[in-house]
């Protein structure tokens, strides 16, 4: 996409949850920035008119977590991340103008959305059942996965639009219902690439490392900080090749593909946060053919 284009949805498909993009500036950039597909669902992304104001609105949370707010030719937007278990109906995001001590709220509609059941067997039976200790180390590395992929830099422009990170067929796994050994587990927040054990991953845009290490369900992951609460995260790597703190650019290998954590073979489980909520990756991937 070039310039200030918007696509505007195609008759018969609801305003609400059209796939929408915007060409915007970067801010303090000239260059156009591309936003991520809109899809107002459980897991999927609302796009919110905050103005036309020249100067900026103010900043925009959802769910207590800050959404990223840019300038577009039609005016100022935020880009709300809409976590998996939210549910259908009126949702509400909280401006904060700067300088003042009243909130705006900014209403808009979720749809609802009924996705797929998945059943899935893995040998390790632990990674069903944990035992205390299995409990207990859990417990601390959910603190260290909600401490990344709540993070929001300001300084760092978004990136909204990203290239998938490893070559393999990309499953329409996200959001799935999740049975294990026949146990009910949380939905499936990611998109899963099945790729061999030793296939590159790619950083999909520039980003700062996180944090890096061993969990006990996701196995050796990355986690990468793209700009204003846009995260990614990469799961049951084989092979670690960057460290917290790392400038990455664009292309620059992560890791390895494997088999590490909660998995039934070795794949990719890739996953994008938007102020903290993890969404579709496949609304940030350039459209087919496009």
């Amino acid at each position: 996409m070039t310039g200030a284009h918007r696509a505007r949805p195609r008759p018969g498909i609801p305003a609400l949850v059209a796939l929408l993009a915007f060409a915007v500036p970067a801010p303090g950039s000239d260059a156009p920035v591309e936003l991520p597909r809109e899809s107002r669902v459980p897991g999927g992304i609302a796009i919110l008119a905050l103005g036309a104001a020249d100067a900026a609105p103010g900043t925009v949370t959802f769910n207590d977590y800050r959404a990223p707010v840019l300038r577009t030719d039609d005016g100022w937007r935020a880009v709300v991340g809409i976590p998996l278990d939210a549910a259908p109906g009126k949702h509400v995001a909280r401006l904060q103008p700067p300088g003042e001590a009243t909130l705006r709220l900014v209403e808009f509609e979720v749809a609802p959305k009924q996705y797929e059941e998945q059943r899935l067997t893995v040998a390790n039976q632990r990674h069903v059942d944990p035992a205390k200790e299995d409990l207990e180390r859990i417990a601390r590395e959910r603190t260290r996965i909600d401490a990344a992929l709540g993070t929001y830099t300001l300084e760092r422009p978004p990136v909204f639009v990203l290239q998938a990170p490893a070559d393999g067929r990309r499953s329409s796994s996200f959001g799935l219902r999740r049975f294990f050994n026949g146990q009910a587990r949380n939905p499936h927040s990611g998109m899963d690439i099945a790729a061999p054990t030793g296939t590159p991953v790619r950083n999909p845009a520039p980003g700062r490392v996180l944090d890096t290490g061993d969990f006990f369900f996701n196995g050796n992951t990355v986690f990468v900080d793209h700009g204003q609460g846009v995260v990614t995260m990469y799961c049951h790597l084989s092979r670690i090749d960057v460290k917290t703190g790392d400038e990455v650019s664009a292309g620059a290998v992560l890791g390895l593909v494997g088999a590490t954590g909660r998995v039934t073979g070795p794949h990719l489980h890739w996953g994008v946060a938007l102020n903290r909520a993890l969404v579709d990756p496949a609304l940030f991937l350039p459209p087919p053919g496009g």
